[in-house]
């Protein structure tokens, strides 16, 4: 391991020299390029560091026990020492995590899709509780979300919805979030007081580029027609809804969310390239077994994943056997807790597989 840390601090500093040369920022798309590799390496340069202090103290720690003849100072040299050696294993497992392999697409932005699942009414209305509760998360990071495709029942639910999410490492942070939420909780139109479980579907895509995925103009079909639902006044007034149909894969796209017909078809291309995208992501994964087996959920549409008990007040994630007594807090966007727990169980899973490979 410290071979490895050994060799990324000599491209650390040689990515520094080559900053710092006077020329460096007249190419600016070279000079971002090696800001952002050294940026890249930056965590992992800084862990060493405090690492290899630690080891200093133990070192001087030692010397002063063996060389000092004062009581005291023999004490004090005791004292540190215990206090460095219990801080070691913390900073070789902080190296350890850092050096984990990273996930190609964790910067990216995400396109979500949630769609209603068993349960009808009550599960489209779940859906919209879920597009609601995510939107409030994504904001209160700072980050921003673009409406792109969406199916109301009229009376407040959903059956499907899909939208972008645009922040720095957004799949990084919602990709824990693919699989099948499912609701348990009194419907209002629930005379009798009875029960209901409701399930909805989540699915986080990576934002795809066009460099991503060729997409071959005799695949797709494409129709204009006027946007239906509740959009306005102008809503039906002009062929401004586009649907591609995309023949190898028979995935239909509908966007009606803007009311320029480019801008609607411009949305629609790119869910399709994310489905597209995601699609060979999921056979890379499928061919890779071990590696899904590995995380903290695969991403598996049919994997059921939490479930939101309203009479109890609580959400467990089964993946983690983590359950927590706020719904409302998290129903109102209150996330961080839940993806913090993912992404450690999901470090300290794939750090312990890493461990019995080597």
């Amino acid at each position: 391991m410290f071979e490895n840390v050994e060799n990324i601090v000599l491209k650390y500093d040689e990515l520094m020299r080559r900053i710092s040369e006077p020329d460096a920022a007249s190419d600016s798309s070279r000079y971002m390029a090696l800001m952002k590799e050294q940026a890249s390496l930056f965590p992992v340069v800084e862990a060493y560091k405090a690492y290899k202090d630690n080891e200093r103290n133990i070192e001087e720690s030692l010397q002063l026990i063996d060389e000092e003849s004062d009581p005291e100072m023999k004490e004090l040299a005791r004292a540190e020492l215990a206090e460095a050696k219990d801080r070691q294993p913390a900073l070789i497992q902080s190296l350890r995590l850092l050096l984990l392999p990273k996930d190609e697409n964790d910067d990216r932005n995400v396109i979500m899709e949630i769609r209603a699942g068993a349960g009808g009414e009550e599960a489209a209305l779940f859906a919209s509780d879920l597009y609601r509760m995510y939107t409030h998360f994504i904001e209160s990071r700072g980050w921003s979300v673009e409406l792109m495709e969406y199916e109301d029942t009229g009376i407040g639910g959903m059956k499907n919805v899909s939208f972008m999410v645009k922040g720095a490492g957004a799949y990084s942070v919602l990709k824990y979030e693919s699989g099948v939420h499912r609701v348990q909780r009194v419907p209002e139109t629930e005379s009798g007081g009875r029960i209901h479980t409701s399930t909805a579907t989540v699915a986080v895509m990576p934002e795809a580029e066009e460099v991503d995925v060729a997409i071959d103009e005799k695949d797709i079909r494409i129709d204009v027609m006027r946007a239906s639902g509740n959009g306005g006044q102008c809503v039906n007034t002009t062929d401004s809804a586009v649907r591609l149909t995309h023949y190898p894969t028979g995935i239909v796209i509908y966007s009606q969310t803007e009311k320029s017909q480019l801008q609607n078809k411009a949305k629609a291309f790119a869910l399709l390239r994310s489905k597209l995208y995601d699609l060979e992501l999921q056979k890379k994964q499928d061919a890779e077994s071990a590696q899904r087996r590995s995380q903290i959920g695969t991403g598996d549409r049919s994997e059921k994943i939490r479930t939101y008990n309203f009479p109890q007040g609580r959400v467990t994630d089964h993946r983690i056997h983590l359950t927590l007594y706020r719904i409302d807090d998290i129903m109102n966007g209150d996330l961080q807790e839940i993806i913090d727990s993912l992404t450690e169980a999901d470090r300290a899973k794939k750090l312990a597989d890493n461990q019995e490979s080597v």
